[in-house]
């Protein structure tokens, strides 16, 4: 009988038993695709939301909440709907994975997995997993297989050489692969393309999540769907209301070709952003962003509304933050996290620019923040809140 591991940079090794797509053997790690960095997640569903989220391209997911795939999975549920591959993500990591009758029309997580090509483990002890990544910090990792119950002295040695040549999320440009390649216009979703929308938005596409483009159709908006790698007149020569940059992958400091460009629209067009977006427009407006110890993952995340003092709850997937005190003094705090007190918002004091760091279309997680795709509108429309 073979045996996964989930093997750790420092040297922690995780057992368990492989589904989806087999995990690769030893000699087979130089190919593989399941290294990446290892971040847990603390929702407890929404699994299929998860791996096809673009944001998760380069990562291994640890599964706080113990029992998954219960409910199946559908096309219906994916994220990655404009991606070029159907889960971005590198591998799932699970205490149990769930092997019982499903409804009608849904197929297992691990039948997903296997037409997706990506490998999975479970029966592994996600608590102990999730406080060693709590106490020293998200890192890299991979999944291997072994027709033994244990790894051999020489054969973890080889495993951390290929962990240790591996490049860090700091030195990993991730866009590539979930970005389109040629403008869309109106890209496809879920609901009806807007008839008569009364504005449009340029959206450079990062590894954008279906659910965004869905809740801009919901309030009558259309999309122009741009490559991550537009320039200023890419944006400009598609006569859009806004530009809007997207959620997505990786350290937002090797984007400084985004960046700029968003500096320079920024003196002609409104401009919004979410996530990855929130973290160009603060470099673009004149600030930095850090890497976080373990990032925030999962659709549990309180956000305070320093405008109102209101407090209400996020999804949330990232790693990095902007730093607060590298903000010039025309920005101003919007959001602040509940819990740690890191920046989850900004607006610039005179110009329209405004993002937010969670993920106001959580899939999945609450909708206590969609109303900020309303406040964006405004932001389109040159409106005072």
């Amino acid at each position: 009988m073979e045996t996964t591991f989930l093997v750790l940079e420092d040297t922690s090794i995780f057992p368990g038993f492989g589904f989806g797509t087999p995990a690769p053997t030893l000699d087979e790690l130089d190919q593989a695709s399941t290294l990446g960095e290892v971040v847990f997640n603390t929702s407890m569903s929404g699994y299929q939301e998860i791996l096809t989220d673009p944001s998760y391209h380069g990562q291994l997911i640890v599964m706080t909440y113990p029992h998954i795939g219960n409910y199946g999975c559908e096309m219906l549920f994916n994220e990655s709907t404009h991606c070029q591959t159907v889960v971005p993500a590198s591998a799932l990591i699970v205490h149990s994975v769930y092997q019982g009758p499903l409804p009608l029309k849904r197929v297992s997580l691990d039948a997903f997995m296997k037409a997706s090509n990506v490998c999975g483990i479970s029966g592994v002890d996600t608590r102990r997993l999730t406080l060693h990544l709590r106490e020293h910090g998200s890192c890299k990792g991979l999944l291997v297989r072994t027709k033994r119950e244990t790894l051999t002295e020489k054969e973890l040695k080889h495993i951390m050489l290929t962990l240790h040549a591996f490049p860090s999320i700091t030195e990993r440009n991730l866009i590539d692969g979930v970005s389109v390649k040629e403008p869309v216009i109106d890209p496809q979703a879920s609901v009806p393309t807007p008839k008569h929308p009364t504005l449009r938005f340029a959206l450079v596409d990062f590894g954008i999540k279906s659910s965004i483009i869905e809740e801009l159709y919901k309030r009558n908006c259309a999309v122009t769907l741009l490559p991550s790698c537009a320039t200023k007149e890419d944006v400009l020569s598609h006569n859009c209301d806004a530009l809007f940059l997207s959620n997505g992958p990786g350290d937002p400091a090797l984007l400084q070709d985004a960046v700029a460009m968003t500096k320079e629209v920024m003196e002609i067009l409104p401009v919004v952003g979410i996530c990855l977006g929130h973290q160009i427009i603060t470099w673009a407006l004149g600030g930095s962003t850090v890497k976080m110890k373990f990032g925030h993952h999962g659709p549990n995340h309180p956000v305070r509304d320093l405008y109102t003092n209101k407090t209400f709850v996020t999804s949330q997937n990232h790693g990095f933050m902007s730093e607060k005190s590298s903000l010039p003094d025309t920005v101003q705090c919007w959001f602040v996290n509940a819990n740690d007190g890191s920046i989850e918002g900004i607006e610039h004091k005179t110009k329209p620019v405004a993002c937010v760091q969670f993920h106001p279309e959580a899939s999945p997680g609450p909708h206590d923040g969609t109303w900020i795709f309303d406040r964006f509108i405004q932001i389109a429309k040159g409106e005072n809140a």
